[in-house]
């Protein structure tokens, strides 16, 4: 076990988690909502540190970030657990495995051994994905760190429920990260996610004024959230941000434990890009359904196509110099 950050120690060897929002009062031999957070004598320690439980080379667009380095692979990892228990998780056999299984598994893996596997096998950042990175923070922060030094960028994929003094200390060493904006409505996080939408819209809010780069995805599901009025909520919370920032609606199919609803119609998808557009966002895709004009990237000045993709691959890349060939519009990202 590793010692965990983040954490106060209260009376009765009990400790006060401050990770996440959920801010859980762990007694002694017990874990937090996530399971992977143990109190073992008033001390706090995380059972996921160095556990790799997926680990692979993947298409950065897979993420997705559209606007990181375009065509590259990240390095992505992961552990166990979570700090929501999303009826239609799409990875719940990972993260939710110490919930729903009681154990915890994982192959032995150092920063140093993730790191190095990541540049033999040439990629150029790391994405820390599949389960939240939150919960296995002290792990993805060594990591991170560790690549920053070595050249590579960092990416979170993150259901964005981080307290805010986390995201300031690995600040330094994340470079960007695609946050899962699920609904606008609390109900929807409390019934379907166990946990409460303003602590994610604050951490969003937190990841822009960081300057650390961000892509919104929201998962369309009929009947739950993709209402006129959410979608254009969602819309205009991340315009009054930044119109900059990329919004990606993506199509649901029947996982977990929400098989009640269809997979999304691409007219429903297609409804929630114009409602984006409309709203003044620049880039806005949509996802699940390759082969739709909605994965490419246009530039927001000249409509001119900049980057065609089909599923994670490009198929073609105009970029020059980070601009519009056509128009010399700046197209905003990270890009090489």
């Amino acid at each position: 076990m590793f010692e965990a950050r983040f954490y106060e120690k209260q009376d009765n060897k009990k400790v006060l988690c401050r990770l996440c929002p959920h801010n859980c009062v762990i007694s002694d031999d017990k874990t937090g909502i996530c399971k992977v957070r143990h109190n073992k004598d008033g001390v706090l320690y995380s059972l996921v540190y160095g556990k790799a439980i997926a680990e692979t080379p993947d298409p950065i667009e897979k993420k997705p970030l559209f606007h990181v380095l375009p065509g590259s692979r990240s390095y992505s990892i992961a552990t166990a657990g979570c700090n929501m228990k999303c009826k239609h998780c799409q990875n719940a056999e990972i993260s939710q495995m110490p919930r729903d299984r009681g154990y915890i598994a994982g192959t032995d893996r150092s920063p140093e051994s993730v790191v190095d596997a990541a540049l033999q096998t040439g990629c150029v950042s790391m994405s820390y994905t599949y389960t939240e990175p939150t919960i296995y923070y002290e792990y993805a922060y060594d990591c991170a760190k560790l690549a920053h030094e070595k050249g590579l960028k960092n990416a979170f994929v993150s259901n964005g429920y981080t307290n805010l003094q986390p995201l300031e200390e690995i600040q330094p060493y994340l470079d960007a990260a695609n946050i899962d904006l699920k609904a606008f409505s609390d109900d929807f996080y409390q019934n379907l996610c166990g946990a409460r939408l303003q602590p994610v819209l604050d951490a969003i809010e937190m990841y822009r004024k960081l300057n650390i780069w961000i892509e919104i995805t929201t998962l369309v599901i009929p009947g739950y959230n993709d209402s006129d009025e959410e979608l254009q909520q969602i819309a205009r919370f991340i315009a009054e941000l930044d119109i900059g920032i990329p919004w990606h609606v993506t199509a649901f199919y029947p996982t977990y434990q929400l098989t009640d609803p269809s997979r999304t119609p691409v007219q429903n998808l297609l409804k929630a890009r114009s409602i984006g557009r409309k709203a003044g966002l620049r880039y806005v895709y949509t996802g699940n359904v390759p082969g739709e004009d909605g994965e490419s990237t246009f530039c927001y000045e000249c409509n001119a196509l900049l980057i065609k993709r089909y599923g994670f691959q490009i198929i073609q890349n105009n970029l020059s110099n980070n601009t519009c060939p056509d128009c010399s519009a700046v197209i905003d990202g990270i890009f090489q």
